[in-house]
């Protein structure tokens, strides 16, 4: 055995398979061959030439390294591989202790020797691992022993060059190290003693800033990041000679936001708080390798509770296990492609042998010690002895894991790339089966399906009775400090038009960046959450302007656990929220801009029939706050808020029939109105004193008629009757227009005015006598002269849909309704009126015409020719008992059940307006006033047409345009003259 390990490597070595191009492989022998003969090894290269051919016929780069620098060529294939690198590891080590002692140092010197050393280790393992003579320990200890000396080379240089620069004091080099204070951490699989032939390496730099020996001058942070990026770039940057390492220092805490170097304290208080699984996982592999050894032994020491816990509660487990359980586990019958596979990454590859150890890890490590293994192997090995792994599954883990690592050093070896892929084309993995030892590409493609079907078959029976945090369309896997290749492809095929932003996004949100996922119980809920999320984002047709809008909300939420916990345990619920994001911009943008109004989806009454318990619910709200204007005016703002949105997700769910919903909106309205009207009363009274009189606030217009949408505005008449008509105010002496156009206006300031809880309703009062012309409040004796002498017939109409919504008195309001159906049932020629009725819809048409097919108000056949059909029968029938009722609906019914009308005639203008109406509703609560539901996604399109009774768009057109002209046609048949 001692002959063998002594033996140089060219005695040892074995072809690994089938020559490719031989045309290549010849010329770059006989090339070397003049080299060799010149200088007398000949008879070396000849002995090795069997086992190189199949080598410089599949690999470019092992080629160049070979054709550039014969003589490292002839070192490696005479020396015994184990003497080989312990010269080049010595080679590296002389260079550190000559940086910290030479006279004048050279750092392009410095730089051209790394790039050399390097090129003799990459030399040397690609060779001693084609050629049969080291296994994968072998050549993975091999690449992590030189990756340790080289980051231990960089940082003696840097630290030399600044202390040249007298930025470090003079101290003495002891237990500390080269820099005391300062350490370096290897992680992934440099500190796990796994380093792959193109591997970057994952090293994060840690530091007491407070122990450095620095000049005086100098600020610590800036200092220590200066260090970190010199030795990053010592060891990384491209030359004439190459590289050494591609270094990623992304392993800290909070990349992102965190300066390159990380306090030791802030990074302990950082993994306490909001450090992850995958970074407890991550830590497994962590190995001191530089620097303050001392402070590095520490901090590990001290970061032990967070890699280990002994104990873990079932929600813990859960998080742990959502690790392996974002990977999508094929079903048994599925074939996994060789063909574009990634080695690494994909399905049934390297990382789920690892998640499989590592998770398990993370569960038992802490209470059993012999499960901390860095190394993958040594980890499966340890899960076996402990009982937790059945003996056939850890071998048969074990030798896929050392396939698959040694496919994918000879994915790297062809190029010296840092790729796991197998290429997609036949004549791309011709190279790689070459290398590996296979002759024939067809049994190559099939051990590799074979292999990467038994990993992701074992992947998935572990944890298989826990809930699967993966999708049907592929992985969804959101840990690590980079985007998940496979993640992105689900991604993709899920419909999102920019996978990276999502994926980012998702990722800022498990690091605790938004106050919903700031806690751990946050984050573990999240976890669970997010394939349900895309896959509801998915399912609204827009997945990428859903997820945008969802960010928006999410990111403002501050009741995560409770909130996602919700969403969790009602499936249905969530699925309606996203919904929302997919086609409801008005009530995305409300979510966003006052994520409180979710807070109503709490109560287990949200999707609960509305009817009079409205009331009750505001004045349960109001009740909470004190008996002031101010504090009331935003208690209503908050809870008319909640309840507008309660009413926008029951049209939307479906739960709330879209007539029903007017209602729900007029109520809500009613209950403000109540609650501020006496308020305002009440100040008016404290300002200028008590004048004797009532008071009450009638609704006109939408609000009057109880059709209310989620855009409608408040039509409102404030009318009075004063107890003396030239009485004073007892403070300031104002006269009754003034007092009561006072509480008036400060009523209209109550409802619409913007708090810091914003705005209530918007309100329109042009509906008095008068107009916009005459006093905010009109006497009782003014409203009833005016409609008595100079209103106009529109006037009348639009009375027909006043009721008092709130009254100073009961007797009052009595009164005001006495008075409205008084005027309105007077007699009125009815050939005037069908001629008024026609010529202000003339008006209309004229100055007013529809902006569009979806203008259901306006449209020839929409709401206003309904509307004005019901007006106009209640105004020529009233005079004689006929029936008066404020809905447009009601009236109608009431007019057919009394015989006043054709029944077909009102059947058409009722079903019209029916229709429109719930089309209206839909619409005000998803888009704005003037979009186009054609331009919006299917799934709205589809969801619009519902409302309707029909499935398609294109359907519902149909059916309204056939509605509107039997509409049209039955107005010009009621009204005639």
């Amino acid at each position: 055995m001692a002959d063998v390990l002594f033996s140089s490597l060219v005695d040892r070595l074995h072809p690994c398979g089938p020559v490719l191009n031989e045309a290549n492989s010849a010329y770059v022998m006989e090339t070397l061959g003049e080299v060799a003969r010149a200088e007398g090894w000949i008879d070396v290269l000849k002995s090795a030439e069997p086992a190189l051919l199949p080598i410089l016929g599949s690999s470019p780069y092992l080629a160049g390294l070979m054709r550039r620098d014969p003589q490292r060529l002839r070192e490696t294939l005479i020396s015994a591989p184990e003497a080989r690198l312990k010269a080049i590891l010595l080679a590296t080590e002389a260079l550190e202790q000559q940086a910290l002692t030479i006279d004048t140092l050279d750092i392009p010197a410095a730089k051209k020797i790394l790039r050399h050393l390097k090129a003799d280790t990459h030399l040397l393992t690609a060779l001693a691992d084609l050629g049969d003579v080291w296994n994968l320990d072998h050549v993975t200890a091999a690449l992590t022993r030189f990756a340790d000396a080289v980051t231990c080379a960089a940082l003696a240089v840097v630290v030399r060059d600044e202390t040249d620069k007298g930025r470090l004091v003079p101290f003495e080099r002891g237990e500390r190290g080269i820099l005391p204070g300062m350490f370096v951490l290897a992680m992934g699989k440099h500190g796990a003693g796994e380093l792959n032939y193109s591997s970057d390496i994952d090293i994060t730099f840690f530091c007491d800033l407070d122990r450095l020996p620095i000049a005086g001058q100098v600020e610590a942070q800036t200092f220590a990041d200066r260090v970190a990026r010199a030795v990053s770039t010592m060891l990384s940057e491209r030359t004439g000679d190459g590289y050494v390492f591609r270094v990623d220092l992304r392993l800290r805490p909070d990349p992102s936001s965190t300066p390159t170097v990380v306090s030791v304290p802030f990074a302990l208080n950082y993994y306490e708080s909001v450090g992850q699984n995958w970074e407890r996982a991550a830590f497994i592999k962590a190995r001191p390798i530089a620097g303050d050894m001392i402070e590095a032994r520490q901090f590990m020491t001290d970061l032990t509770p967070f890699i280990w816990r002994r104990s873990l509660d079932y929600p813990a487990i859960a998080d742990v296990q959502s690790i392996k359980r974002q990977i999508h586990v094929y079903h048994v019958d599925e074939r996994l492609d060789p063909a574009g596979a990634n080695l690494k990454l994909g399905a049934g590859g390297i990382r789920e042998i690892e998640f499989f150890a590592q998770t398990q890890q993370l569960i038992l490590g802490g209470r059993d010690p012999s499960l901390r293994s860095r190394r993958t192997l040594d980890a499966l090995d340890a899960l076996r002895r402990a009982g937790h792994l059945a003996p056939a599954v850890a071998k048969e883990l074990k030798q896929a894991y050392c396939r698959l690592r040694d496919w994918e050093h000879r994915v790297q070896m062809i190029h010296d790339e840092q790729t796991h892929e197998l290429p997609e084309a036949d004549e791309g993995r011709l190279p790689i089966a070459a290398l590996s030892g296979f002759s024939n590409l067809s049994r190559f493609d099939l051990a590799v399906s074979r292999t990467l079907r038994l990993v992701n078959g074992h992947y998935g029976e572990l944890f298989s009775e826990a809930e699967p945090l993966s999708s049907s369309f592929g992985s969804l896997v959101f840990t690590g400090i980079e985007d998940d290749p496979e993640t992105l492809k689900t991604l993709k095929r899920m419909g999102f038009d920019q996978p990276e932003q999502v994926s980012a996004t998702i990722r800022s949100w498990h690091h605790g960046r938004i106050p919903a996922t700031r806690s751990e119980r946050g984050r573990e809920l999240f976890t669970r959450l997010v394939p349900r999320l895309l896959e509801a984002l998915n399912e609204t047709g827009t997945p990428s302007i859903a997820f945008t809008r969802f960010s928006r909300f999410f990111a403002t939420l501050n009741a995560g656990v409770q909130i996602q916990s919700l969403f969790l345990a009602n499936p249905k619920l969530f699925k309606s929220i996203v919904e929302i994001m997919g086609f409801s911009p008005r009530l995305a943008q409300m979510l966003a801009r006052h994520p409180t109004s979710f807070d109503a989806m709490l109560d287990a009454g949200f999707f609960d029939p509305l009817g009079e318990e409205l009331d009750a619910i505001v004045t349960r709200e109001v009740e909470r706050v004190p008996d002031d204007l101010e504090a009331v005016m935003n208690a209503l703002r908050r809870v008319g808020r909640e309840q507008q949105f309660r009413i926008g997700m029951q049209i939307l769910s479906g739960r709330l029939d879209t007539e029903a919903a007017g209602g729900a909106y007029a109520r809500l309205a009613d209950a403000c109105v109540n609650h501020l009207a006496p308020l305002c009363l009440e100040d008016i009274q404290r300002q200028a004193g008590r004048l004797d009189g009532q008071v009450a606030i009638l609704a006109l217009g939408k609000l009057g008629s109880q059709e209310m949408t989620a855009t409608s505005d408040l039509d409102l008449m404030a009318v009075y009757l004063p107890e003396d008509p030239s009485g004073i105010s007892s403070v300031k002496g104002w006269a009754a227009e003034t007092w009561f156009g006072r509480f008036t206006q400060r009523l209209i300031s109550a409802l619409s005015a913007p708090t810091h809880e914003g705005s209530l309703y918007e309100i329109d009062m042009k509906l008095r006598p008068t107009g916009a012309k005459g006093p905010v409040a009109v006497s009782l004796a003014a409203f009833e002269n005016y409609y008595t002498r100079g209103a106009d017939t529109w006037e009348f109409q639009a009375l027909t849909r006043a009721r008092v919504v709130w009254s100073s008195s009961a007797d009052f309001a009595d009164l005001a309704r006495l008075k409205i159906e008084t005027i309105l049932r007077r007699q009125r020629p009815r050939g005037e009126t069908a001629l008024d009725v026609l010529n202000m819809r003339a008006l209309m048409e004229r100055e007013r015409p529809p902006k569009g097919f979806w203008d259901f108000k306006l449209s020839v056949g929409g709401q206003v020719d309904c509307e004005f059909a019901a007006q106009y029968l209640q105004l020529i029938h009233a005079s004689e008992g006929g029936p008066l009722r404020v809905g447009t609906l009601q009236a109608l019914s009431a007019m057919q059940r009394a015989g006043l009308a054709p029944a077909d005639e009102i059947e058409a203008v009722a079903a019209a307006w029916r229709v429109q109406q719930s089309l209206a509703q839909v619409m005000r609560v998803s888009l704005s006033e003037n979009d186009d539901p054609r331009n919006e996604p299917e799934a709205f399109q589809r969801k619009l047409a519902r409302a309707v009774h029909t499935r398609r768009l294109d359907t519902l057109e149909k059916k309204l345009k056939d509605l509107r002209k039997r509409a049209r046609q039955a107005f010009e048949k009621i009204v005639r003259v």
